[in-house]
């Protein structure tokens, strides 16, 4: 009678995660070296001392912005790239405040609103909701 002696079988070997986590954690340091944390455009903002200190001169100067894009100037719809020169008649002096409302607008909105009369040399502008 012949019987055949087979080996031990062998134990399975678990994979070795140490590789794997040292590439994953090169690849963090890498992206972490190569990335940008600045800003991309800066509002400068001022606070100022309150509304209470200044006095108001001239007529109404609010522009109000809405949710669906519409900019309207004292209650009158104005296109966003005409509104500095409609505001422009407006102001007695160049440094004249403006009042801007956001009705539900977006961030963005406003952001674009600001550099365009600030691009416009209307610099002092009071934000509301």
């Amino acid at each position: 009678m012949n019987t055949f002696a087979f080996a031990h079988p062998r134990r399975t070997r678990r994979p070795d995660l140490t590789p794997m986590i040292d590439v994953v954690f090169l690849l963090l340091v890498f992206f972490m070296l190569v990335s940008r944390f600045g800003t991309q455009g800066v509002l400068p903002l001022t606070p100022t001392g309150g509304a209470a200190t200044a006095s108001w001169e001239g007529p109404p100067r609010v522009v109000d912005l809405y949710a669906n894009g519409d900019i309207r100037l004292n209650g009158k719809a104005v296109f966003a790239e005409h509104l500095s020169g409609s505001l422009q008649p407006l102001m007695p002096s160049p440094d004249s405040a403006v009042i801007i409302r956001t009705h539900d607008a977006d961030l963005q909105r406003l952001v674009d609103t600001v550099d365009h009369l600030s691009e416009a040399g209307i610099t002092r502008l009071i934000v509301m909701e």
